[in-house]
């Protein structure tokens, strides 16, 4: 019976993503300054009870500033990094340049 209720559990989930209605985690970081998305969930209370295994990852990676949101949406990214295009313009620059 347990199988039975993950895969209808799965199926569900993905139903409510695809349309928009599963709950994700947001998390906003300043530093580095990126939000994240953590799911989808089938309610609140699911997503609720991974929020903090999350946020955890996060300052242990040295994150700053942390803003928790659950909310329904349907995120095109899992990772938006604001400050993407500062990193790679200084990673791409020659040693040596003129």
């Amino acid at each position: 019976m347990k199988n039975v209720w993950h895969d209808l559990k799965e199926i569900l989930t993905n139903f409510f993503h695809n349309f928009g209605w599963a709950w994700w985690v947001e998390i906003v970081t300043q530093t580095p300054n990126c939000t994240y998305y953590f799911g989808p969930f089938l309610s609140t209370k699911e997503a609720s009870n991974a929020l903090n295994g999350y946020v955890e990852d996060l300052e242990q990676e040295g994150a700053i500033n942390i803003q928790v949101q659950v909310k329904r949406c349907k995120p095109q990214a899992l990772t938006i990094a604001e400050d993407l295009a500062e990193k790679r313009e200084t990673y791409n620059k020659p040693a040596f340049s003129n």
